[in-house]
């Protein structure tokens, strides 16, 4: 239908509704010869007569009362699709795609999607967990559309924004020479076996923690590297080597390691969200806001 078959329509609704063409003209702020106007016009593109009329009164045909019903429910899926879209505009209604790296699935993650939820009932959350390398081509290839990552990265096409900050730890295996030592200067390090989290998952990350050992003299001897951090941990448990990450990816498995506090000069590991570049969706940008909101405390 176009605009003024709808605005036809209205009219027609309107006189059926008041059975009087001086009420209906009332009612929608139309003069009575305009409103005659667009009623007849109907009549003639549909070929039939939709109302008995004369100066005392006002009746629809059969054929009107049949067109009525169709005409009410075709002006309120109008009306239902008017509100979607104006919703969809404001962020209420949608869908979501978001990759997040497993780190950021056991203290970020969570919190911010239930009160997303909460606030946003009517978007739909798909959540997949990717590496931050597949995240970057997730976001440029727009096949998500946000994504929690580890850093450090650089992309000139992604907007990133710090959420997360936590100091690194060593995790080491329970009967390490150093489990009993209060903490651990990087350079007591040289001699280890290293498990890493693998340069070509989260190139970043990985060129941090090898820059982190070269301040000390030393390049890490990196005998295995893995995508998942969690693997790492295991690895280490197993005495594969020992790992330097963040302190929040130990928090699933406490007791299955020993965790060494790092100087502060070894720096931070930080999560960021990150999306395209330029992407004004009001759900895209109500999230980040929202994630933003949340982890504000955190660092």
């Amino acid at each position: 239908m176009s605009d003024v078959e709808l605005k036809h329509l209205t009219s027609f609704v309107a006189v059926a509704s008041k059975l009087s063409f001086v009420r209906a003209a009332n009612q929608l702020h139309l003069s009575q010869p305009a409103l005659t106007g667009q009623i007849q016009k109907l009549e003639e593109e549909l070929g039939v007569q939709l109302f008995e009329r004369n100066r005392r009164m006002v009746k629809l045909t059969d054929a009107g009362k049949i067109f009525l019903e169709d005409a009410n429910s075709i002006l309120a899926r109008t009306r239902k699709a008017a509100e979607r879209v104006q919703r969809a505009a404001r962020g209420e209604i949608g869908r979501l795609r978001i990759g997040f790296v497993s780190s950021a699935a056991l203290a970020i993650v969570p919190n911010i999607v239930i009160e997303y939820r909460r606030q946003s009932p009517g978007v739909s959350l798909d959540l997949i967990n990717l590496r931050t390398v597949s995240q970057v081509k997730g976001l440029l290839g727009k096949t998500i559309d946000i994504g929690f990552i580890r850093l450090p990265l650089s992309n000139d096409q992604l907007d990133i924004t710090v959420i997360h900050r936590e100091e690194f730890v060593v995790i080491l295996p329970k009967e390490h020479r150093y489990a009993n030592v209060k903490t651990l200067r990087i350079a007591q390090l040289r001699d280890e076996l290293f498990v890493a989290y693998g340069r070509r998952w989260a190139p970043g990350f990985f060129d941090s923690v090898v820059q982190m050992c070269t301040r000390e003299g030393f390049s890490p001897n990196i005998i295995q590297e893995t995508g998942e951090m969690y693997t790492a941990i295991a690895l280490v448990a197993a005495g594969g080597g020992i790992a330097i990450l963040p302190r929040s990816v130990v928090l699933a498995q406490p007791n299955s390691v020993v965790i060494k506090p790092l100087p502060k000069s070894a720096g931070h590991s930080e999560i960021a969200i990150a999306t395209r570049a330029g992407d004004d969706s009001s759900l895209v940008q109500s999230f980040v806001l929202l994630a933003r909101s949340i982890c504000k405390a955190s660092y």
